[in-house]
Protein backbone atom coordinates (compact mmCIF):
# COMPACT_ATOMS: atom_id res chain seq x y z
CA UNK A 1 0.00 0.00 0.00
CA UNK A 2 1.21 3.76 -0.61
CA UNK A 3 2.15 5.72 2.56
CA UNK A 4 -0.26 8.51 3.41
CA UNK A 5 2.93 10.90 3.61
CA UNK A 6 2.72 11.02 -0.20
CA UNK A 7 1.06 13.56 -2.44
CA UNK A 8 -2.40 13.15 -3.99
CA UNK A 9 -2.89 14.72 -6.50
CA UNK A 10 -7.14 14.72 -7.15
CA UNK A 11 -8.56 15.71 -11.10
CA UNK A 12 -11.55 17.47 -10.33
CA UNK A 13 -14.46 17.83 -12.98
CA UNK A 14 -17.40 20.49 -12.88
CA UNK A 15 -20.72 20.43 -10.84
CA UNK A 16 -22.42 19.34 -13.79
CA UNK A 17 -20.49 16.37 -14.41
CA UNK A 18 -21.14 15.97 -18.01
CA UNK A 19 -19.51 12.93 -20.21
CA UNK A 20 -16.56 16.22 -20.65
CA UNK A 21 -15.85 16.35 -17.11
CA UNK A 22 -16.50 13.11 -16.62
CA UNK A 23 -13.72 12.13 -19.55
CA UNK A 24 -11.32 14.91 -18.92
CA UNK A 25 -11.36 14.38 -15.00
CA UNK A 26 -10.67 10.62 -15.84
CA UNK A 27 -8.32 10.68 -18.90
CA UNK A 28 -6.30 13.21 -17.48
CA UNK A 29 -5.42 11.95 -13.82
CA UNK A 30 -4.71 8.75 -16.16
CA UNK A 31 -2.10 10.67 -17.96
CA UNK A 32 -0.88 12.25 -14.34
CA UNK A 33 -0.73 8.40 -12.68
CA UNK A 34 1.64 7.45 -15.82
CA UNK A 35 3.85 10.58 -15.66
CA UNK A 36 4.24 11.85 -11.86
CA UNK A 37 7.12 10.50 -9.94
CA UNK A 38 6.96 7.60 -7.49
CA UNK A 39 6.36 10.13 -4.59
CA UNK A 40 2.90 11.44 -5.81
CA UNK A 41 -0.75 9.61 -6.61
CA UNK A 42 -3.19 10.57 -8.64
CA UNK A 43 -6.71 9.82 -9.02
CA UNK A 44 -10.24 11.84 -10.71
CA UNK A 45 -12.85 13.00 -8.67
CA UNK A 46 -16.30 13.19 -9.76
CA UNK A 47 -17.92 16.59 -8.37
CA UNK A 48 -21.29 14.91 -7.37
CA UNK A 49 -22.75 12.38 -4.83
CA UNK A 50 -22.36 8.95 -6.20
CA UNK A 51 -26.24 8.26 -6.02
CA UNK A 52 -26.65 11.45 -8.25
CA UNK A 53 -24.34 9.67 -11.09
CA UNK A 54 -27.27 7.19 -12.57
CA UNK A 55 -28.92 10.68 -13.88
CA UNK A 56 -25.83 11.06 -16.44
CA UNK A 57 -27.67 8.31 -18.87
CA UNK A 58 -24.75 9.55 -21.41
CA UNK A 59 -22.21 8.96 -19.30
CA UNK A 60 -23.14 5.69 -18.11
CA UNK A 61 -23.25 4.61 -21.71
CA UNK A 62 -20.19 5.67 -23.24
CA UNK A 63 -18.10 4.01 -19.88
CA UNK A 64 -20.19 0.57 -20.45
CA UNK A 65 -19.15 1.09 -24.43
CA UNK A 66 -14.85 1.74 -23.48
CA UNK A 67 -15.05 -1.10 -21.24
CA UNK A 68 -15.04 0.64 -17.68
CA UNK A 69 -17.47 0.46 -14.44
CA UNK A 70 -18.50 2.71 -12.73
CA UNK A 71 -17.35 0.50 -9.57
CA UNK A 72 -14.21 2.49 -9.93
CA UNK A 73 -15.86 5.76 -9.73
CA UNK A 74 -14.63 8.34 -6.72
CA UNK A 75 -17.44 11.11 -6.19
CA UNK A 76 -17.15 13.94 -4.33
CA UNK A 77 -18.89 12.60 -1.66
CA UNK A 78 -16.89 9.74 -0.57
CA UNK A 79 -14.05 11.66 0.29
CA UNK A 80 -13.06 14.95 2.42
CA UNK A 81 -10.16 16.72 0.48
CA UNK A 82 -10.34 19.41 3.19
CA UNK A 83 -8.74 16.21 5.24
CA UNK A 84 -6.20 15.60 3.18
CA UNK A 85 -2.66 17.07 4.27
CA UNK A 86 -0.81 16.36 1.17
CA UNK A 87 -2.73 17.26 -1.77
CA UNK A 88 -2.82 18.82 -4.86
CA UNK A 89 -5.56 19.53 -7.46
CA UNK A 90 -5.91 20.08 -11.02
CA UNK A 91 -9.15 21.65 -11.85
CA UNK A 92 -10.65 20.87 -15.68
CA UNK A 93 -13.62 21.95 -17.11
CA UNK A 94 -14.23 24.53 -14.66
CA UNK A 95 -11.71 26.97 -13.34
CA UNK A 96 -12.97 28.08 -9.76
CA UNK A 97 -13.31 26.68 -6.53
CA UNK A 98 -16.41 27.71 -4.47
CA UNK A 99 -16.47 29.90 -1.49
CA UNK A 100 -16.59 26.94 0.75
CA UNK A 101 -13.58 25.10 -0.82
CA UNK A 102 -11.37 28.06 -0.40
CA UNK A 103 -9.10 26.43 2.17
CA UNK A 104 -8.08 23.98 -0.66
CA UNK A 105 -7.01 26.81 -3.02
CA UNK A 106 -3.22 26.39 -2.14
CA UNK A 107 -3.83 22.99 -3.16
CA UNK A 108 -4.89 23.84 -7.29
CA UNK A 109 -1.61 23.87 -9.29
CA UNK A 110 -3.46 23.45 -12.71
CA UNK A 111 -6.61 24.49 -14.74
CA UNK A 112 -7.64 22.90 -17.77
CA UNK A 113 -10.65 24.37 -19.02
CA UNK A 114 -12.64 25.78 -21.75
CA UNK A 115 -14.78 27.92 -20.47
CA UNK A 116 -15.13 31.70 -19.32
CA UNK A 117 -11.61 32.29 -16.90
CA UNK A 118 -13.05 33.70 -13.63
CA UNK A 119 -9.89 32.77 -11.98
CA UNK A 120 -7.22 35.49 -10.61
CA UNK A 121 -3.95 34.17 -12.16
CA UNK A 122 -1.26 32.88 -9.90
CA UNK A 123 2.64 32.27 -10.25
CA UNK A 124 1.61 28.64 -7.89
CA UNK A 125 -1.13 27.58 -11.20
CA UNK A 126 -0.72 26.83 -14.65
CA UNK A 127 -3.66 27.43 -16.45
CA UNK A 128 -4.60 26.01 -19.93
CA UNK A 129 -7.41 27.68 -20.92
CA UNK A 130 -8.71 27.94 -25.06
CA UNK A 131 -12.12 28.34 -26.01
CA UNK A 132 -12.06 25.20 -27.97
CA UNK A 133 -15.88 23.09 -28.30
CA UNK A 134 -14.73 20.18 -25.43
CA UNK A 135 -12.44 20.36 -22.53
CA UNK A 136 -11.36 16.55 -23.45
CA UNK A 137 -9.91 18.53 -26.67
CA UNK A 138 -7.03 20.19 -24.10
CA UNK A 139 -6.51 16.87 -22.45
CA UNK A 140 -5.60 14.61 -25.97
CA UNK A 141 -3.69 17.52 -26.84
CA UNK A 142 -1.63 16.85 -23.75
CA UNK A 143 -1.80 13.50 -23.75
CA UNK A 144 -0.17 13.70 -28.22
CA UNK A 145 2.18 16.09 -26.82
CA UNK A 146 3.28 14.59 -23.31
CA UNK A 147 3.08 10.84 -23.47
CA UNK A 148 1.27 9.57 -26.72
CA UNK A 149 2.09 6.23 -25.47
CA UNK A 150 -0.38 6.62 -22.66
CA UNK A 151 -3.44 7.41 -25.58
CA UNK A 152 -4.69 3.73 -26.06
CA UNK A 153 -8.08 2.26 -27.32
CA UNK A 154 -9.96 2.88 -24.09
CA UNK A 155 -8.33 6.01 -23.17
CA UNK A 156 -9.25 7.40 -27.14
CA UNK A 157 -12.69 6.04 -27.20
CA UNK A 158 -13.63 7.93 -23.77
CA UNK A 159 -11.68 11.13 -25.46
CA UNK A 160 -13.06 10.92 -28.59
CA UNK A 161 -17.20 10.37 -26.94
CA UNK A 162 -16.72 13.56 -25.30
CA UNK A 163 -15.20 15.50 -28.34
CA UNK A 164 -18.01 14.63 -30.62
CA UNK A 165 -20.74 15.32 -28.05
CA UNK A 166 -19.74 18.65 -27.00
CA UNK A 167 -18.91 19.68 -30.55
CA UNK A 168 -22.22 18.28 -31.43
CA UNK A 169 -21.26 16.11 -34.24
CA UNK A 170 -18.89 18.78 -35.22
CA UNK A 171 -21.41 20.12 -37.07
CA UNK A 172 -20.48 23.79 -37.90
CA UNK A 173 -23.99 25.12 -37.67
CA UNK A 174 -23.98 23.92 -34.30
CA UNK A 175 -21.82 26.61 -33.66
CA UNK A 176 -19.54 24.58 -30.96
CA UNK A 177 -17.05 23.11 -32.70
CA UNK A 178 -13.49 24.79 -33.69
CA UNK A 179 -10.34 23.99 -35.54
CA UNK A 180 -8.55 22.53 -33.08
CA UNK A 181 -11.47 20.05 -31.61
CA UNK A 182 -12.02 18.60 -35.67
CA UNK A 183 -7.66 18.32 -35.47
CA UNK A 184 -8.08 15.96 -32.61
CA UNK A 185 -10.90 14.68 -33.61
CA UNK A 186 -9.35 13.12 -37.31
CA UNK A 187 -6.47 12.53 -34.82
CA UNK A 188 -7.95 10.12 -32.61
CA UNK A 189 -10.00 8.67 -35.87
CA UNK A 190 -6.54 7.81 -37.69
CA UNK A 191 -4.60 6.61 -35.02
CA UNK A 192 -7.56 4.33 -33.75
CA UNK A 193 -9.47 3.18 -36.55
CA UNK A 194 -11.06 0.85 -34.52
CA UNK A 195 -12.88 3.29 -32.97
CA UNK A 196 -17.16 3.41 -33.86
CA UNK A 197 -18.33 5.67 -36.59
CA UNK A 198 -18.80 9.14 -36.20
CA UNK A 199 -22.40 9.47 -36.15
CA UNK A 200 -23.46 5.90 -35.06
CA UNK A 201 -21.80 7.09 -31.35
CA UNK A 202 -22.74 10.66 -31.81
CA UNK A 203 -26.39 9.55 -31.96
CA UNK A 204 -26.65 6.88 -29.79
CA UNK A 205 -24.85 9.36 -26.77
CA UNK A 206 -27.52 11.51 -27.60
CA UNK A 207 -30.12 9.08 -27.44
CA UNK A 208 -29.13 8.23 -24.44
CA UNK A 209 -28.93 11.67 -23.09
CA UNK A 210 -32.22 12.88 -24.14
CA UNK A 211 -33.71 9.69 -22.99
CA UNK A 212 -35.74 11.20 -19.56
CA UNK A 213 -37.98 8.38 -19.59
CA UNK A 214 -39.46 8.03 -15.79
CA UNK A 215 -37.99 10.50 -14.69
CA UNK A 216 -39.41 13.12 -11.98
CA UNK A 217 -39.20 16.80 -12.51
CA UNK A 218 -36.81 17.59 -9.81
CA UNK A 219 -34.13 14.37 -11.26
CA UNK A 220 -34.80 16.19 -14.70
CA UNK A 221 -33.29 19.32 -13.26
CA UNK A 222 -31.01 17.98 -11.07
CA UNK A 223 -29.62 15.79 -14.54
CA UNK A 224 -27.61 18.45 -15.90
CA UNK A 225 -27.62 21.71 -13.62
CA UNK A 226 -25.22 24.18 -12.97
CA UNK A 227 -26.20 26.37 -10.39
CA UNK A 228 -24.53 30.49 -9.26
CA UNK A 229 -24.70 32.72 -6.29
CA UNK A 230 -24.38 36.14 -5.36
CA UNK A 231 -25.12 38.11 -2.70
CA UNK A 232 -28.69 36.59 -1.25
CA UNK A 233 -29.45 35.04 -4.24
CA UNK A 234 -28.92 31.30 -5.71
CA UNK A 235 -29.84 30.64 -8.94
CA UNK A 236 -30.05 26.69 -10.88
CA UNK A 237 -29.32 27.04 -14.86
CA UNK A 238 -31.17 23.24 -15.79
CA UNK A 239 -30.62 21.75 -19.14
CA UNK A 240 -34.20 20.08 -20.21
CA UNK A 241 -34.00 17.45 -22.80
CA UNK A 242 -37.34 17.96 -24.17
CA UNK A 243 -39.31 20.69 -25.56
CA UNK A 244 -40.54 23.41 -23.44
CA UNK A 245 -44.20 22.74 -24.57
CA UNK A 246 -44.04 19.18 -23.41
CA UNK A 247 -42.02 20.03 -20.16
CA UNK A 248 -44.75 22.50 -19.82
CA UNK A 249 -47.40 19.62 -20.08
CA UNK A 250 -46.02 17.89 -17.34
CA UNK A 251 -48.29 17.55 -14.45
CA UNK A 252 -48.11 19.47 -10.97
CA UNK A 253 -45.29 21.67 -13.04
CA UNK A 254 -45.52 25.09 -11.10
CA UNK A 255 -45.85 23.22 -7.78
CA UNK A 256 -42.84 21.02 -9.03
CA UNK A 257 -40.60 23.49 -9.42
CA UNK A 258 -41.89 25.87 -6.47
CA UNK A 259 -41.22 22.36 -4.34
CA UNK A 260 -37.63 22.09 -5.48
CA UNK A 261 -36.78 25.55 -5.22
CA UNK A 262 -37.96 25.55 -1.81
CA UNK A 263 -36.32 22.00 -1.13
CA UNK A 264 -33.01 23.37 -2.41
CA UNK A 265 -32.85 26.72 -1.08
CA UNK A 266 -32.98 28.35 -5.08
CA UNK A 267 -34.47 31.87 -5.40
CA UNK A 268 -34.96 30.95 -9.39
CA UNK A 269 -34.63 28.58 -11.83
CA UNK A 270 -33.83 29.16 -15.80
CA UNK A 271 -34.42 25.66 -17.70
CA UNK A 272 -33.15 25.58 -21.25
CA UNK A 273 -34.41 23.40 -23.33
CA UNK A 274 -32.39 21.51 -25.70
CA UNK A 275 -34.61 19.20 -28.84
CA UNK A 276 -33.12 18.91 -32.59
CA UNK A 277 -35.59 19.31 -35.59
CA UNK A 278 -35.36 16.29 -38.22
CA UNK A 279 -32.59 15.17 -35.89
CA UNK A 280 -30.44 17.73 -36.93
CA UNK A 281 -31.09 21.55 -36.07
CA UNK A 282 -30.80 22.17 -32.90
CA UNK A 283 -34.01 23.80 -31.39
CA UNK A 284 -33.73 25.68 -27.83
CA UNK A 285 -36.24 27.21 -25.56
CA UNK A 286 -36.42 29.20 -22.37
CA UNK A 287 -37.91 29.46 -19.22
CA UNK A 288 -37.63 31.78 -16.07
CA UNK A 289 -39.15 30.26 -12.87
CA UNK A 290 -39.33 31.83 -9.46
CA UNK A 291 -42.15 32.69 -6.77
CA UNK A 292 -40.99 35.76 -6.67
CA UNK A 293 -42.45 38.24 -9.19
CA UNK A 294 -39.70 40.64 -9.02
CA UNK A 295 -36.69 38.13 -9.21
CA UNK A 296 -38.54 36.53 -11.92
CA UNK A 297 -38.96 39.69 -13.92
CA UNK A 298 -35.33 41.15 -13.12
CA UNK A 299 -33.56 38.12 -14.32
CA UNK A 300 -36.02 37.52 -17.26
CA UNK A 301 -35.51 41.39 -18.51
CA UNK A 302 -31.21 40.94 -17.84
CA UNK A 303 -31.65 37.65 -20.38
CA UNK A 304 -33.71 39.25 -22.55
CA UNK A 305 -31.44 42.98 -22.76
CA UNK A 306 -28.29 40.56 -22.95
CA UNK A 307 -26.01 42.32 -25.34
CA UNK A 308 -22.25 40.49 -24.90
CA UNK A 309 -23.96 36.87 -25.76
CA UNK A 310 -27.61 38.33 -28.17
CA UNK A 311 -30.21 35.28 -27.34
CA UNK A 312 -32.53 36.71 -29.11
CA UNK A 313 -35.62 35.89 -26.98
CA UNK A 314 -39.38 36.02 -28.70
CA UNK A 315 -42.01 35.35 -25.47
CA UNK A 316 -44.17 32.63 -25.47
CA UNK A 317 -47.27 31.97 -24.08
CA UNK A 318 -47.53 29.67 -20.46
CA UNK A 319 -50.45 28.39 -18.74
CA UNK A 320 -48.58 29.39 -15.45
CA UNK A 321 -48.08 32.50 -13.66
CA UNK A 322 -45.15 32.33 -12.36
CA UNK A 323 -42.96 30.60 -15.41
CA UNK A 324 -41.76 33.06 -18.02
CA UNK A 325 -41.15 31.46 -21.23
CA UNK A 326 -39.51 32.20 -24.67
CA UNK A 327 -38.53 30.96 -27.56
CA UNK A 328 -34.42 31.73 -28.26
CA UNK A 329 -33.65 32.11 -31.71
CA UNK A 330 -30.07 32.26 -31.36
CA UNK A 331 -29.64 28.60 -31.05
CA UNK A 332 -26.03 28.69 -31.13
CA UNK A 333 -26.23 30.11 -27.08
CA UNK A 334 -25.43 27.62 -24.95
CA UNK A 335 -25.87 27.27 -21.17
CA UNK A 336 -21.68 28.20 -21.55
CA UNK A 337 -22.86 31.64 -22.53
CA UNK A 338 -25.62 32.57 -20.47
CA UNK A 339 -24.12 31.83 -17.43
CA UNK A 340 -21.36 34.92 -17.91
CA UNK A 341 -24.73 37.04 -18.46
CA UNK A 342 -26.40 35.72 -14.74
CA UNK A 343 -22.55 36.05 -13.41
CA UNK A 344 -22.55 39.37 -14.37
CA UNK A 345 -26.11 40.15 -13.10
CA UNK A 346 -25.34 39.03 -10.06
CA UNK A 347 -21.73 40.75 -9.32
CA UNK A 348 -24.03 44.08 -10.56
CA UNK A 349 -26.82 43.15 -8.24
CA UNK A 350 -24.72 42.46 -4.90
CA UNK A 351 -22.34 46.18 -6.08
CA UNK A 352 -25.85 47.49 -5.59
CA UNK A 353 -26.03 46.18 -2.17
CA UNK A 354 -22.74 47.20 -1.00
CA UNK A 355 -23.86 51.15 -1.57
CA UNK A 356 -27.03 50.55 0.16
CA UNK A 357 -29.50 49.93 -1.97
CA UNK A 358 -32.26 48.95 -0.03
CA UNK A 359 -33.27 45.26 -1.42
CA UNK A 360 -35.74 44.75 1.85
CA UNK A 361 -38.70 44.51 -1.37
CA UNK A 362 -36.88 41.58 -2.92
CA UNK A 363 -39.81 39.21 -0.93
CA UNK A 364 -37.03 36.38 -1.78
CA UNK A 365 -39.24 34.19 0.64
CA UNK A 366 -41.92 34.54 -0.73
CA UNK A 367 -44.39 31.36 -0.12
CA UNK A 368 -45.30 28.78 -2.27
CA UNK A 369 -48.43 29.62 -4.30
CA UNK A 370 -50.31 26.86 -3.59
CA UNK A 371 -50.99 25.24 -0.52
CA UNK A 372 -49.14 22.38 0.83
CA UNK A 373 -52.84 20.56 0.70
CA UNK A 374 -53.07 20.75 -2.44
CA UNK A 375 -49.26 19.66 -3.22
CA UNK A 376 -50.07 16.24 -1.54
CA UNK A 377 -53.55 16.20 -3.64
CA UNK A 378 -51.34 16.38 -6.81
CA UNK A 379 -49.22 13.76 -5.26
CA UNK A 380 -51.68 11.38 -4.58
CA UNK A 381 -53.71 12.03 -8.18
CA UNK A 382 -50.08 11.20 -9.69
CA UNK A 383 -49.81 7.82 -8.14
CA UNK A 384 -46.74 9.32 -6.13
CA UNK A 385 -45.52 9.12 -2.95
CA UNK A 386 -43.94 12.47 -1.21
CA UNK A 387 -40.64 10.82 -1.09
CA UNK A 388 -39.60 10.06 -4.88
CA UNK A 389 -36.42 8.53 -3.70
CA UNK A 390 -35.21 11.43 -5.32
CA UNK A 391 -30.64 11.83 -5.33
CA UNK A 392 -29.26 14.26 -2.86
CA UNK A 393 -28.76 17.80 -4.06
CA UNK A 394 -25.80 18.43 -6.46
CA UNK A 395 -23.59 20.87 -5.11
CA UNK A 396 -21.34 22.58 -7.03
CA UNK A 397 -17.91 24.87 -7.84
CA UNK A 398 -20.17 28.63 -8.30
CA UNK A 399 -22.58 28.18 -5.54
CA UNK A 400 -22.27 28.44 -1.51
CA UNK A 401 -22.13 25.94 0.51
CA UNK A 402 -19.89 23.00 1.17
CA UNK A 403 -20.52 19.52 -1.13
CA UNK A 404 -19.53 17.27 1.77
CA UNK A 405 -21.90 18.35 4.00
CA UNK A 406 -24.96 15.70 3.70
CA UNK A 407 -24.17 13.36 6.05
CA UNK A 408 -22.44 10.77 3.77
CA UNK A 409 -19.45 9.32 5.61
CA UNK A 410 -16.27 10.18 3.75
CA UNK A 411 -13.18 8.44 2.70
CA UNK A 412 -10.19 9.27 5.25
CA UNK A 413 -6.81 9.98 4.10
CA UNK A 414 -5.59 6.61 5.51
CA UNK A 415 -8.59 4.71 2.91
CA UNK A 416 -8.09 6.92 0.67
CA UNK A 417 -4.72 6.30 -0.52
CA UNK A 418 -5.64 2.82 0.00
CA UNK A 419 -8.63 2.63 -2.38
CA UNK A 420 -6.07 4.56 -5.04
CA UNK A 421 -3.25 1.75 -4.57
CA UNK A 422 -6.13 -0.69 -5.40
CA UNK A 423 -7.12 1.64 -8.21
CA UNK A 424 -3.13 1.51 -9.58
CA UNK A 425 -3.20 -1.96 -9.39
CA UNK A 426 -6.69 -2.72 -11.46
CA UNK A 427 -4.93 -0.25 -14.12
CA UNK A 428 -4.44 -3.41 -16.70
CA UNK A 429 -8.66 -3.42 -16.02
CA UNK A 430 -9.33 0.53 -16.40
CA UNK A 431 -7.33 1.17 -19.38
CA UNK A 432 -5.54 -1.61 -20.92
CA UNK A 433 -8.34 -3.65 -22.06
CA UNK A 434 -10.22 -6.79 -20.43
Amino acid sequence: MKKSSELLHVVLGNEACDIDSMVSALTFAYFLSKTLGSGEAAVPVLNIPRAEFPLRSDSIFLLKESGLSPDYLLFRDEVDLHGLQQLAITLVDHNVLPEADGALEPAVVEVIDHHYLERTPSPSCHVTMETVGSCATLVTERLVQKAPEVLDQQVAQLLYGSIITDCVNMAPEAGKVTPKDSQYAVLLETRFPKLPPRSVLFQSLQSAKFDVSGLTTEQMLLKDMKAVSGGDLKLAVSIIYMTLDSFLQRRCLQQELCEFCHKHNYNLVIAMTISFKDNKEPFRQLAVYSSSTLIRDEVSKVLEKARNSLLNLSPMSTPYPDVKTYVQGNTLASRKKVLPIILDFLKERERKMAHGCNLEDLELEEECPLEQSDCQQCLEDAGMEEDSGVPPTPMNSLVEGCPLDNGIPKINAEVLVEKVSKIASEEEVLFEGQ
